[in-house]
């Protein structure tokens, strides 16, 4: 009877989690696409009018679509049902596709303070009114994608990933556009490298919880928000329970969280069933695995440094 039980408030979670990842799903494609369109855009203009701005932005922009891309496929590749050798389906992928996505934006920043030193080195003249209207419009672009991305980037790292990818643009653009008015006003040409060092050092500070947290996860740490000693507590409080031990509670993928634990106890199924609904009702935690263990035989071959 247990078994059933949980199987079945598993079967609506599946239902509701893919619901998030179509809505996800979506929101990246969408992003993806007006993007895309900018980029191509941009590219052709700058390949015909020969403006390095606009070429340097579409660059920018490519990146964007790579996190965007990324995003995507990880997505794509999570909603994969599980199989015999995947027993936990694909979910990870979401956390590989999140970790991926810092480590590449930490890239982008050292490519960005690479190109700002040499133009330190060597000031390249900025037209400054192309820039300021390619950093405009690249800027709304931006802010259309970070709108769209935004509701699925608190349950999701991986689309946080490509959020994150998205903002780092966004900044730039408003970095380009301060530089650009200032240069075009005030002729100060160090404003543009100056800009760029602090938004490398923002891209970097911005994307170490989505590494840490990914890494967490993969890690299979403990899920934030799970307070383990409160768990072993509540479950030695049930009836019939009389000792835990070799409790772990790890993360599977984006909100899933699993759990197993040896329970002691002489009443087997009503500590299962008891401990099944605790889980769920009190912890969230819907994939639980038990192994139950008898007082008596537990007694005798007991080790005393198993926690």
């Amino acid at each position: 009877m247990s078994g059933f039980h949980h199987h079945h408030h598993g079967h609506d979670h599946e239902h509701e989690h893919h619901d998030h990842a179509d809505h996800s799903i979506r929101a990246l494609r969408l992003a993806l696409i007006v993007t895309g369109i900018f980029l191509v855009v941009e590219f052709v203009g700058g390949w015909l009018s020969n403006s390095l701005a606009l070429l340097s932005d579409a660059g920018h922009m490519l990146t964007d679509v790579g996190g965007l891309l990324l995003g995507l496929f990880a997505a794509w590749i999570s909603r994969r049902p599980p199989s015999q050798t995947m027993s936990f389906g694909y979910h990870r992928a979401e956390i590989l596709g999140a970790l991926l996505s810092g480590l590449s934006i930490w890239a982008l920043a050292g490519v960005l303070v690479f190109e700002a030193v040499q133009r330190v080195q060597s000031p390249t003249e900025v037209q400054g009114s192309i820039v300021i209207a390619v950093a405009a419009a690249g800027l709304l672009v931006n802010l259309f994608s970070l709108q769209v991305l935004h509701r699925d980037q608190e349950h999701s790292l991986n689309v946080r990933g490509a959020y994150l990818h998205v903002l780092a643009d966004a900044l730039g653009s408003v970095g380009a556009l301060v530089a650009g008015v200032l240069v075009t006003w005030k002729g100060w040409f160090w404003v543009d490298p100056a800009i760029t060092f602090v938004l490398a050092a923002l891209m970097l500070a911005g994307s170490w919880t989505l590494i840490r947290d990914s890494v967490a996860i993969l890690m299979e740490s403990t899920p934030r928000g799970v307070d383990p000693v409160r768990l072993k507590a509540a479950l030695q409080a049930l009836p019939g329970v009389t000792e835990v031990h070799d409790l772990h509670v790890w993360t599977v993928g984006s909100r899933r969280l699993a759990m197993s634990a040896h329970l002691v106890s002489s009443q087997a199924e009503e500590a299962l069933e008891a401990a099944h609904d605790l889980l769920e009702h009190e912890f969230g935690i819907r994939h639980s695995t038990f192994q139950i263990e008898h007082p008596e035989r537990f007694r005798s071959e007991r080790c005393y440094d198993c926690t």
